[in-house]
């Protein structure tokens, strides 16, 4: 897909979201608001293409001005009842259909990292950076249970950066080469799957149809 095909795409889509989830925010914002003190709303520097940082919008599913890890790990004590149910069922992504509607995200694409993490790949996301980030991907779908990953090594920030965050990147860049209308939306019916039904879903299936060779689900080795 070209890229003027793409932002087309991208704006329809995240139209037609934004409409579909109107009637339902402000019931969400509400139990967010009431669970715990703090904004509904959870903003964080990202970077985006071209290494041009942007805010990248959420559902707050922490406590509010509590500091800790960038990463969440595990059973986290930060998270708030609230935002466990949230967090299931990837809500607090919804937000950033704005940011789609804005042009700082993609519908699809690699996910957005904080600027410590992409420096630590400048050579790599030199290439995924060429795009807009994107709400998801096949390494969003991959570690759809990222937390729970992280929470079973002895050094989650280390496991992140030296195994996770590679391993998505790789993702990242298979991904591009193969991007186009079919994939993207077979990425997005495959994420509403994997939040509403869980199962393991091979990184393949994402790449019209053929497998990628040593792609597939994560396992942890912590």
């Amino acid at each position: 897909m070209t890229r003027p095909g793409k932002r087309v795409f991208d704006l329809i889509v995240s139209a037609i979201g934004l409409g579909l989830c109107a009637p339902f925010l402000p019931l969400i914002a509400l139990a967010v608001r009431l669970d715990s003190a703090g904004p509904v709303f959870f903003s964080q520097e990202r970077i985006g293409t071209g290494f041009r940082p942007f805010q990248v919008l959420k559902l707050r599913t922490m406590t509010d001005r509590v500091s800790g890890a960038a990463i969440t790990c595990g059973d986290d004590p930060r998270i708030t009842r609230v935002g466990r149910v949230i967090r299931r069922f990837k809500l607090d992504e919804v937000p950033q259909l704005w940011n789609v509607f804005r042009g700082d995200m993609s519908m699809v694409g690699p996910r957005p990292e904080l600027r410590e993490h992409v420096a630590l790949y400048v050579e790599d996301y030199k290439l995924v950076l060429s795009v807009r980030p994107g709400i998801t991907d096949p390494a969003s779908i991959a570690y759809r249970s990222e937390a729970e990953l992280l929470g079973k090594a002895k050094d989650p920030e280390t496991y992140y950066r030296r195994v996770i965050l590679p391993d998505k990147i790789r993702m990242s860049r298979e991904y591009l080469i193969k991007a186009n209308l079919r994939t993207d939306l077979a990425v997005l019916v495959r994420t509403l799957v994997a939040c509403l039904a869980p199962h393991d879903l091979r990184y393949g299936d994402f790449l019209d149809g053929e497998a990628s060779e040593g792609a597939s689900s994560p396992r942890v080795r912590p």
